[in-house]
């Protein structure tokens, strides 16, 4: 049975559910998996697909000073190693031109990896080409193990070339999620074709289908409701969608509700309350699955502002929405990276420029004031969403690549 240990940054994620769903998925298809998490858990809450994974987790001491023991021992261990000269002179290579705590951190945890890595690992993969692609080269250099990577959003669009292009040449293949996404890595690939196009797609097996009920809202007899999943973080928009809601007719009557976690919460309150919407506004915190579900399916649009940051980060194919189209939502977006390769406007839904309250509000309100256009776009999509998005194909190639089979990377 072949083994690998996967690399995170943190486990279990609430934001994080497709690397849980493929974790899953490859224990489904007789691989042995190994967590490991370059942090600890801060969500209060898991979700279903976490409790179904029998995976250990090994948890690297996120800093450096939290464990002096543990990480003197990995060093003197990592130094006795074949690999060690080498992973050094990669490290210091790379420490030339970061020079960062961050880097020092890296290494060092490479070296508790490499240390306390069972003998029995095959090969390492690693989710996001920065942080934890680093700890993973370093680790497997001296390890001597093969090791391949899955590269999101964040990772690509905030590294610099150099470093993507030394670890996709250090790399055995390599996938990520996005045409995007893969045009931009292959451009820097010694090899362009090491780097596959997997769409990490979702289970549909956990989501009920759609009901398409009839529904006659239209923010005059009864109120629309408005939902976003999105952690509270720049690249998520969720300024531009207040700031929208506050610019729809008075006689509109519509309710918004946010789920998820993060740091800008108290600040988008504040917004809310400044633009005179805090009455109309819920704010859920983060939620597992269940609850998501819930609140979609109590839901008559779905809406995502995703944006470009001015460090360059951006999401990637969110599953946000591919789950709220599988659940029978008409979904506004923005045309940011690859969400116009799961919505088609004006087919599959309904999309706008990025950071344009103005336009996403004109979206919205015709939205709101015509249920029959949101049951039409809703049922296209669930039928598009679920033809070309379920997860089974790209983990079955993922799958084939971990065992070795590189003619999966082309297929």
């Amino acid at each position: 049975m072949t083994r690998v240990a996967v690399v995170v940054k943190g486990y279990p994620r609430l934001s994080e559910t497709f690397i849980a769903q493929e974790i899953l998925g490859l224990e489904h298809r007789g691989l042995d998996v190994l967590i490991v998490s370059l942090r600890r858990p801060t969500d209060g809450a898991v979700h279903p697909v976490h409790r179904e994974i029998r995976a250990e987790v090994l948890y690297l001491p996120e800093y450096l000073k939290d464990d002096p023991p543990r990480v003197a021992a990995g060093r003197r261990v990592a130094a006795s190693l074949a690999g060690y000269t080498p992973a050094l002179a990669a490290y210091e290579q790379d420490l030339v031109r970061d020079r960062s705590a961050s880097r020092r951190r890296r290494f060092g945890q490479a070296c508790v990896l490499a240390a306390e890595l069972p003998a029995d690992i095959d090969s390492l993969y690693v989710h996001f080409l920065h942080t934890p692609a680093s700890v993973t080269r370093y680790a497997a250099m001296m390890r001597a193990l093969p090791w391949s990577f899955s590269a999101h959003a964040k990772d690509i669009w905030t590294s610099p070339d150099w470093e993507l292009a030394e670890k996709i040449a250090d790399a055995d293949w390599g996938t990520t999620c996005t045409a995007v996404n893969a045009a931009k890595l292959r451009s820097l690939s010694d090899r362009p074709e090491k780097v596959a196009l997997v769409y990490h797609g979702l289970d549909f097996a956990r989501f009920p289908a759609p009901t398409m009920r009839p529904d006659d809202r239209d923010g005059r007899r009864a109120p629309v409701t408005i939902v976003s999943v999105a952690r509270a973080v720049e690249k998520k928009g969720l300024d531009d969608v207040l700031r929208a809601l506050a610019r729809l007719p008075a006689d509109l009557d519509w309710r918004f509700v946010h789920i998820g976690g993060g740091t800008l919460v108290p600040r988008l309150k504040a917004l809310a309350d400044r633009l005179g919407i805090a009455d109309r506004v819920t704010w859920r915190g983060a939620q597992p699955q269940s609850e998501v579900i819930a609140a979609c399916a109590a839901a008559d649009i779905f809406v995502l502002a995703s944006r470009v940051t001015r460090s360059g980060d951006r999401d990637g194919l969110p599953n946000v929405l591919m789950e709220a189209q599988a659940l029978g939502l008409a979904c506004v977006s923005t045309r940011v990276s690859a969400i116009p390769e799961v919505i088609d406007d004006g087919r599959t839904g309904v999309l706008v420029e990025p950071r344009d309250p103005a336009a996403l509000a004109a979206a919205l309100e015709g939205l709101i004031r015509d249920p029959q256009r949101r049951a039409t776009l809703a049922a296209m999509a669930a039928t598009s969403v679920r033809q070309r998005f379920s997860t089974a194909p790209g983990l079955d190639r993922i799958a084939a690549l971990l065992r070795g089979d590189r003619s999966a990377a082309a297929a």
